[in-house]
This record gives structure tokens, C-alpha cells and sequence, in this order.
């Protein structure tokens, strides 16, 4: 019964105060701001979600998830290892390779580029960098290795073909350190080592985006054993590939402890970690900045419970005459604010919704009519903003909402409680 004359006393005092224009005003108002801040969250944090899984599929496609580097000497008999490696429940999948650092050379161009020699076939089990190919083809790495007194096949990054204009088929000169190339790590000496110069033949450009694309150059691991000086069977380093890669670092370590051998290990962390911390930071930060916007919004709520309060005295006073509790009374005004946080939040949710959905295609949109490119490829792992919503954020997001608009009833409606009838009537 109590709960029934509260509904319907909040539902005429909300219908009065539709009625008049200030006060329909300030609680518009109300509503308003708590339906954006709801839209806002939830469209940023499903494009941080979007970032976040661009890193993963996207960016940690061609990354690999983890490395074991050899400290001192060469890793002996890959092959075996790889197979004891790929027994841990989480790895699925292992490379050998062979890193190199020196200069591309065309005419009097020079890049500086980082030298990957890999296993044509096994690297695309942990990398996807054969589907990014733009022109020639990934399996052409191992076409001259039977014959390494040909020029030797390379694979190159767009951002490298452009600096040096090159395309496919072109030849040029890849230059090597002669300590490198020994690999004598242990002779010093003072003099600058002579650049040992190799014939490379352009056989394929891919084009990932971002800086990888003006640094990185791959060869076969045959090649590569001959430029480091290795034995057959002799590799730098494992790349890995782990079913989860938020996991990585756990795995990794797990790997890298129960390796036979000395080596360091990294995980993708360490080297693009920076970007999962900015996005991480990014969504902590936005979603502090706009549950304070859904705060300032649900602040009108009290602004508007304590005018409908003091417009309302008579009645109050009469009702507690008449025997009303202090639950009914509070009741009654809470329902009056807790209206505004519901159509508020659910117009906020439905708008972030729809958007959440659409955002990739919004923004090109807004891209195409401006002409203007917001993330650019060039820079960045991707060039678009992705989107991806999660039920958990649109709840989460709903739920602050409304506990706010909830706790700003609260003062109001024990307000109302401290209406002393015999004033009221009194003064009527």
C-alpha cells in the first residue's frame, strides 16, 4: 500500500512539474546531461576496447609474442628445441631467427634497416606478414637458397621502397658490419670495421603500417646463417606465439626458465607494451573525466527535488497529518528524481549503442566529408578507429548512472521528512 501511494504520488508531482517551465527546464537539463555522459562512456570505451583489440590482432599478428635470445653462443639444433617448446599447453607455434642490423644502399641513398633472417615456412605460423604483401611474393625468399652465389632474395617494407624508390626485381647493396658478420664478438679493436657488402635482389614489398614498414627486411634463415657466420642448424633466437597474448609474459618466462641454454627472453610487453599502458591509461582517464560529467548532471536532479520540496510543503504536511511515514514521504521524492536517471540512462545507452556500432564507419564518413585523416597509417598500427562494445561496459556504465542519480535523491527526500505540519498549515 505504501509503495503504491508513493508511485502514484511521484508519477502526478513529476506530471505538476512537466507543468511548470522552470522547473521542467532544470530537470530537462538533468536528463540531458546524464543521457550524454552515459553516450559519451560508453562510445569511449568501446573505441578503447577497439584499440585494444587491434593491438592484439592487428599489431601482435606480425609482433611476435615472445623471443628467446641467445646470450653467448648460437642456439645448436633449433629444430629439436622448437619441438620441445611447442609441448607447453599455451604456445602455439615457434621459429627460429637470425637478427641482423646495417644499411640499405642504392646510389647514394642509404636506410638503415633491421635484417630478419626466418624460416620462409614456419615464420608464417607466427607472424602474418605474408598477407600484407603489396607486391612479389613471400615464398620467393627461398628461391635462390640452393645458389647463394646469386644475389639474395629480400623481402622489404613499403617505407623503405619509397625512401629508396625501389620495386620489385630491383637490385641493391645491403651492408653488414664485418664484426657481425664474423661474428666476433669478443675481438676489440678500435678501428671502425669495414662494412661487408652483400647483393640483395627486391622480391617482394609489403606494407603493414606504422614504423615497421621503414626499418624492417627479411631473408632466408639460409642467408642468414652465412652473413652471421652460423653452422647449419645454428640460430640467434626462437620467436613465439602464445594463445593468449595478455598471458605472454607468464608464458614466456615459463618457457624461457626451462630452456635448455642460456638466453634472455622477451615478451611483446617489453617492446609494444607502451601502447596497451597508453590505451589502458586512456580509458581510466576518460572514464574518471565523464562519470564526473554523469555526477555534475545528477547534481540538477537536487536541484530540482529541493524546488519540487518546497513547492509541495502543503502537501507534505497534510499528508503526514493524515498518517504518512517518513518511507512514503521520502519515497515519493526519490521516485520524482530517480525518473530523470532512467530515461536520462536509458537514452544515453540506446545513443551509445547505435553509435558504438557505427563508429568506424561515423568517422570515415566524417573523414570523406572533411577530407581530413585522423589516425594515420604512416604513424600509427592502424589507420582507422576501431570500435568494440562489450555488454560488461554498457552495464557498468548504466549502473554508476543510476546509483548517482539514485544518491542524489536521497537529500532531498529526507528534506521533505523535516516538514513540520503545524508550520505549514499554519501559515496557509
Amino acid at each position: 500500500m505504501n509503495k503504491s501511494l508513493s508511485l502514484f504520488l511521484g508519477l502526478r508531482y513529476v506530471r505538476s512539474r512537466n507543468s511548470n517551465g522552470f522547473s521542467s527546464f532544470i530537470s530537462a537539463s538533468s536528463t540531458i546531461g546524464i543521457a550524454l555522459g552515459v553516450m559519451v562512456l560508453i562510445v569511449v570505451l568501446s573505441a578503447m576496447n577497439g584499440f585494444e583489440r587491434a593491438l592484439s590482432q592487428h599489431l601482435l599478428s606480425v609482433i611476435p609474442h615472445g623471443e628467446l635470445i641467445a646470450v653467448n653462443d648460437p642456439i645448436e639444433k633449433w629444430q629439436e628445441k622448437i619441438a620441445k617448446i611447442q609441448l607447453h599447453p599455451q604456445i602455439i607455434a615457434a621459429a627460429p631467427v637470425i637478427k641482423l642490423t646495417g644499411m640499405m644502399q642504392r646510389g647514394s641513398e642509404l636506410k638503415a634497416v633491421n635484417v630478419r633472417g626466418v624460416d620462409v615456412k614456419l615464420e608464417q605460423q607466427v607472424s602474418t606478414i605474408s598477407s600484407y604483401m603489396i607486391a612479389g611474393n613471400w615464398q620467393a625468399l627461398t628461391e635462390n637458397d640452393e645458389n647463394k652465389r646469386t644475389a639474395i632474395g629480400v623481402v622489404i617494407g613499403a617505407g623503405i621502397a619509397k625512401k629508396l624508390q625501389l620495386k620489385l626485381g630491383d637490385s641493391l647493396q645491403l651492408l653488414l658490419s664485418s664484426a657481425v658478420a664474423t661474428n666476433d664478438h669478443n675481438r676489440m679493436s678500435t678501428n671502425f670495421p669495414v662494412p661487408v657488402k652483400h647483393q640483395v635482389n627486391v622480391v617482394g614489398i609489403f606494407k603493414f603500417g606504422g614504423t615497421m614498414d621503414d626499418s624492417s627486411v627479411y631473408i632466408s634463415l639460409a642467408h642468414a646463417e652465412t652473413m652471421a657466420n652460423l653452422q647449419a642448424g645454428q640460430v640467434q633466437g626462437i620467436r613465439l606465439k602464445v594463445a593468449n597474448v595478455f598471458q605472454a609474459p607468464q608464458v614466456v618466462s615459463d618457457v624461457g626458465y626451462n630452456f635448455d641454454g642460456v638466453v634472455a627472453f622477451y615478451d611483446w610487453t617489453r617492446t609494444q607494451g607502451h601502447i596497451y599502458n597508453d590505451i589502458q591509461l586512456v580509458r581510466l582517464v576518460m572514464f574518471i573525466v565523464l562519470v564526473l560529467v554523469i555526477a555534475v548532471a545528477s547534481f540538477n536532479i537536487v536541484s530540482t527535488l529541493i524546488m519540487a520540496v518546497n513547492e509541495k510543503k502543503g502537501d507534505i504536511a497534510i499528508l503526514k497529518t493524515m498518517g504518512a511515514q517518513t518511507p512514503v514521504i521520502m519515497a515519493t521524492f526519490m521516485f520524482q528524481g530517480i525518473v530523470n536517471g532512467v530515461i536520462g540512462c536509458l537514452v544515453g545507452m540506446v545513443l551509445g549503442i547505435l553509435i558504438s556500432l557505427n563508429l568506424t564507419d561515423i568517422i570515415i564518413s566524417i573523414e570523406t566529408l572533411l577530407d581530413v585523416k585522423v589516425l594515420s597509417g604512416g604513424v600509427y598500427f592502424i589507420d582507422f578507429i576501431p570500435t568494440h562494445l562489450r555488454q560488461a561496459d554498457v552495464i557498468a556504465t548504466v549502473v554508476t548512472a543510476l546509483l548517482m542519480s539514485l544518491l542524489a535523491t536521497l537529500y532531498p527526500a529526507w528534506q521533505a521528512t523535516k516538514v513540520e505540519p503545524a508550520k505549514v498549515l499554519g501559515q496557509m
